[in-house]
């Protein structure tokens, strides 16, 4: 009887001896769970992929900010699609889906939460050349320059990753400790070098140039306000007029707003190197997901034309013809 009872408790009742044990969540808490999560899974794949199609079709919006919004609204949609359902299946499940799926979702999860952390310093990049150095923007943030820099994001994220994650690409599920689980076992050293380019460095970039954007933005508004007649102050503000600080204020939000969501899971990091095996710190691995779900309700709040792009691609308007010369701006 007990063994029967022992065996039900296993994700492979057939291997006693190497089965991992089916997660304790309760059956009711399970569903709940998973249908909410999925929810929010959904919501961020359709929003983000709106942002995709906006961005894409419209001609008038083929700008540099815009490019590295695509960018960051690919790698968003990615999560929504790929990396939320694989770690609710994960924390509320037996990992049925074998050691060479688990090896491709961490690669995954790894390279897109890269990639999206890449696109947030460029934005940043972008603002504070934008607002702090108006005059040479056009000439410095080009269409050309920022696509190269987009793909040179992407490569450097996959090309990083797979040296970081070679031993499971080479020999999938060599962390796993028995059938039904997918883990992922970082040593030390490499622990502290992830910390330091894929946190420290980042983000103290990104906080270091916002802040410069912060005290310029500032300072042109009471100049605004104060109605200064320097010549070399009224150049400036002509050319980082009203819609780039608008602009910057925007893309401030979504900074701030990845930092709420980015900081707790390598901050929990530092307690727990392992975070991402904890099943009581999935927590703070889905608020950083949910970063992804907020980027584009950031645009709908801040842009007009992304709710004019949506009311396009929602009532099919993009379907006819020269549609994609609209001026959505």
């Amino acid at each position: 009887m007990m063994e029967i009872q022992k065996a039900a408790e296993l994700c492979f009742p057939q291997l006693l001896n190497s089965s991992c044990r089916k997660p304790t969540l309760h059956w009711s808490k399970a569903v709940l769970l998973n249908i909410v999560l999925s929810c929010i899974s959904l919501i961020t794949a359709a929003l983000n992929l709106l942002v995709i199609i906006s961005v894409s079709h419209f001609r008038k919006l083929h700008t540099p900010s815009n490019i590295l919004l695509l960018s960051l609204a690919v790698s968003d949609f990615l999560v929504g699609l790929l990396l939320m359902p694989l770690e609710i299946f994960r924390n509320t499940a037996c990992w049925v889906l074998g050691d060479v799926m688990c090896s491709v979702y961490w690669y995954l999860t790894s390279n897109i939460t890269c990639a999206s952390i890449g696109n947030i310093v460029l934005i940043s990049v972008d603002r504070y050349v934008a607002i702090c150095d108006p005059l040479h923007y056009p000439t410095r943030i080009t269409l050309a320059k920022v696509k190269l820099s987009v793909c040179l994001c992407w490569f450097f994220s996959i090309f990083y990753w797979s040296l970081y994650l070679k031993d499971i690409l080479v020999e999938p599920g060599r962390y796993n400790s028995c059938y039904g689980e997918c883990v992922l076992i970082i040593n030390d050293i490499a622990g502290i070098v992830d910390l330091a380019l894929s946190f420290i460095v980042p983000v103290t970039v990104i906080i270091v140039l916002y802040m410069r954007v912060f005290v310029v933005a500032v300072s042109q508004a009471r100049a605004m306000r104060s109605h200064v007649t320097s010549v070399t102050l009224q150049c400036s503000l002509n050319q980082a007029n009203k819609s780039e600080l608008k602009a910057a204020r925007t893309l401030g939000v979504l900074v701030v707003v990845f930092l709420a969501c980015y900081c707790p899971f390598y901050c929990y990091s530092l307690v727990d190197k392992n975070v991402v095996n904890d099943s009581s710190a999935s927590f703070v691995v889905l608020v950083f997901y949910f970063n992804s779900c907020l980027n584009p309700l950031i645009y709908a709040l801040f842009y007009p034309w992304f709710r004019k792009a949506i009311r396009c691609v929602i009532t099919l308007l993009i379907f006819k013809h020269d549609s994609s010369e609209v001026n959505i701006i």
